[in-house]
């Protein structure tokens, strides 16, 4: 869609959402008392470190609860992808294992399961999203822009997959759930989903513990034609998964609480489809066809414990301590490709060799929060992080190894102030953040590939004092006004870097692509919320004068480090009127741009790797009566032209439509069936038109009509 549609589009969401909601609020999929409650409840954000009431946040922040998650999830399975209609500013889901050229708000996301982070900087596999199955989240929390409320690598924002807790009533609690899905009746379009949790609390003990098993075949396009899988990088078609999740509670006293937390997430290919190439130039998707692909089947591996302890009146205050621990083995396909042979093991161009890579990290988290400290209004949080994280990537087939055993250790002071005014209708509050970081790299000699050249270790250290600030403004009740300055921090993907080192004499301290990506994010928005009205508008600002983009040169990412500067505007709106029904629509505009050549201007716009497409999204669910319930959703991408590149990488855009109806008993449990891309439509993903080192292996077309019906019951 041209500019000029855009522009109206922009300012027909703005007309009717200034005053605004940019602290949004879930969109429940079902009338009913669940639905009715959320008009009058305060939600509560605990990515924050501190639970913190949405509307005091000066960010836009979004609360997917666990109505909203069923709804998106009885189209996709996949918790990845079902984010892509509910945050319009992230980028569209790739419908694969990896979450590469998936950005929120341009830029990275730091993802994490209840506060323990996913995300593996040091050498970025993205694969972060794919650590837990939907079954145990209750919900997800999203920070929008970058910030460092959490640490290291939340330059795009926060996504924090908060998971079920025990009831507190001492009942029992036990959510069931079957998924089967078809590709539009296709041979090999099937698949399957089980999961289960049981949890209860017993005296001062309580416990949730479940597990969750899928299977996935093939998906096929909007044509009938099976969709390219992609061996290399990572797929969910042609995988099994599994998930044990556990969680164990004991409460202390009445102020003392200890839990522990466990999560093992096991996703693999089966190894039974190979790719048939497509062209790029004729515009021609890839497709699959039965066969065994060479070495092993792409897999990830993900081990999740963490230990909290709780004193809800400390010194007057609250104290919480996490230590955690996270394990991920991620698996990559493999291939003959120029960047993997090496003479001396076979002739060139006859190797055969995958990468795998291995991350692993553990932590401790500090929080003391006060209220009311030295005076009336004034809260105070404080604490500290640490951090060691020891990443490596290898070529599994000869056991070279490909990127050197790197360790992040880390240590960050923070302390946070907020102070209320004028009857708490005023909230200012300002923080700082100290990060000390040292990189070790020992010694290390790179591949044939990059000439087996011997660089020299080192201790590279960074100390970054890291700022924000914001302000709230509730002029009268259900409006609520707000701007913020923060910076987020995140390492470069160091891996990358390291692993194309050609030139002799080079020393791990003197390659000055190792130095941190800060990113400093300005926003301005505005909420209103009343009598079933929500409202949501902000403008924000996000530059980073020493960014991180990928480039694919000969095979392989290099890391291009450039000033960058990203700004956008996104409106949300919906009405829920007295008999149940429901209407709502999200637009999000972002432009994104970098300095290509070092002079100082932003002369090109980033590429669909880096930004995602403008977007409008609608929706529109009603109650029928007795028990049943609709909703039908649309989503429109819009034509994109990048400045300074190539024509053949602009963006043709899409529209997709999903209808869902559900019937629900107490004594039956909860049916939905639903149906994604309605009418079948025949698209190529954003990512495969958009980014420019796409190959004709891993250009693909989008999922068509896929038909799922979903039975859930809560015990």
């Amino acid at each position: 869609m041209r500019t000029k549609t855009k522009l109206q589009l922009a300012l027909l969401f703005a007309t009717a959402a200034v005053p605004a909601q940019a602290a949004e609020l879930p969109d429940r999929p079902l009338a009913g008392p669940a639905a009715r409650k959320a008009d009058v409840e305060e939600l509560i954000v605990t990515a924050t470190r501190v639970p913190t009431p949405i509307t005091a946040i000066p960010n836009t922040v979004r609360v997917l609860d666990r109505e909203a998650l069923d709804t998106q999830l009885a189209v996709s399975t996949s918790l990845v992808d079902s984010l892509s209609f509910s945050i319009p500013s992230f980028a569209p889901g790739r419908q694969k294992m990896t979450s590469t050229g998936e950005s929120l708000r341009g830029r990275t996301p730091l993802y994490m399961v209840d506060g323990i982070p996913q995300s593996t900087p040091l050498r970025d596999g993205k694969r972060s999203g794919f650590t837990v199955d939907p079954a145990f989240v209750d919900r997800v929390e999203v920070i929008y822009g970058a910030n460092a409320i959490q640490g290291v690598g939340a330059t795009g924002g926060v996504i924090n997959y908060v998971t079920v807790a025990p009831p507190k009533s001492g009942e029992w609690l036990t959510r069931a759930a079957v998924d089967l899905t078809t590709d539009d009746f296709e041979a090999n379009g099937f698949h399957q989903k089980a999961s289960v949790l049981t949890a209860r609390k017993v005296n001062r003990f309580d416990f949730v513990v479940g597990g969750a098993y899928e299977i996935n075949d093939l998906y096929y396009d909007g044509r009938g034609r099976p969709v390219g899988v992609d061996t290399v990088q990572g797929d969910i078609m042609d995988t099994r998964a599994w998930n044990m999740f556990s969680k164990l509670g004991f409460d202390v006293d009445e102020d003392q609480r200890l839990e522990l937390t466990a999560n093992l997430f096991e996703q693999g290919g089966d190894g039974d489809y190979v790719g048939i190439p497509g062209s790029v130039r004729g515009g021609i998707p890839a497709t699959s066809r039965k066969g065994v692909p060479d070495g092993d089947p792409t897999r990830n591996e993900a081990m999740n414990l963490a230990l909290t302890y709780r004193h809800r009146d400390l010194g007057g205050g609250e104290l919480t301590l996490q230590g955690f621990y996270y394990d991920f083995y991620a698996l990559y396909g493999g291939n003959r490709n120029a960047v993997f042979q090496d003479s001396t093991i076979a002739p060139v161009g006859t190797l055969f060799d995958q990468s795998a890579l291995s991350s692993e990290k553990y932590g401790a988290k500090l929080t003391y929060a006060r209220q009311d400290t030295l005076w009336r209004g004034l809260q105070v949080v404080a604490g500290a992080d640490l951090l060691n994280d020891q990443t490596f990537q290898e070529l599994a087939q000869t056991g070279r190894l490909w990127v050197p055993e790197m360790i992040y250790r880390g240590w960050a002071p923070f302390a946070q102030l907020e102070q209320k005014l004028l009857g708490d209708r005023v909230r200012v509050s300002g923080g700082l953040r100290y990060e000390n970081a040292k990189l070790e790299v020992p010694d290390f000699t790179t591949i044939a590939s990059a000439n087996r050249t011997s660089v020299r270790g080192g201790s590279p250290s960074f100390k970054k004092l890291l700022t924000n600030a914001g302000l709230v403004v509730e002029p009268v009740e259900g409006l609520s006004l707000f701007t913020s300055y923060a910076q987020g921090f995140t390492m470069p993907d160091a891996g990358l870097i390291l692993r194309a080192v050609r030139t002799p004499g080079q020393t791990v301290n003197s390659l000055v692509d190792l130095q941190p990506v800060i990113a400093d994010n300005i926003e301005v928005g505005a909420s209103y919320r009343a009598n079933g009205l929500e409202l949501s508008a902000s403008y924000f600002w996000s530059a980073s004068e020493l960014g991180s983009r990928i480039q694919v040169i000969g095979g392989a990412g290099v890391v291009q480090r450039e000033k960058s500067r990203i700004k956008g505007f996104e409106v949300s709106t919906s009405y829920r009127f007295p008999g149940g029904a429901k209407v709502g629509g999200a637009y999000a505009a972002l432009e994104g741009r970098y300095d290509s050549n070092a002079d100082g201007r932003l002369d090109k716009d980033l590429d669909g790797r880096n930004i995602s497409p403008d977007r409008v999204n609608l929706y529109a669910q009603t109650p029928f009566g007795r028990g049943v319930t609709g909703r039908v959703q649309l989503s429109h991408l819009f034509d994109r032209k990048f400045d300074g590149g190539l024509p053949q990488h602009n963006f043709n855009g899409y529209t997709l439509v999903d209808a869902l109806i559900s019937y629900e008993r107490d004594n039956l449990g909860r049916f939905t069936l639903a149906v994604s891309n309605l009418f079948d439509e025949d698209y190529l993903t954003y990512f495969s038109q958009t980014s420019t080192f796409v190959s004709d292996t891993d250009y693909v077309a989008g999922r068509g009509r896929g038909i799922s019906l979903r039975w859930q019951r809560t015990f």
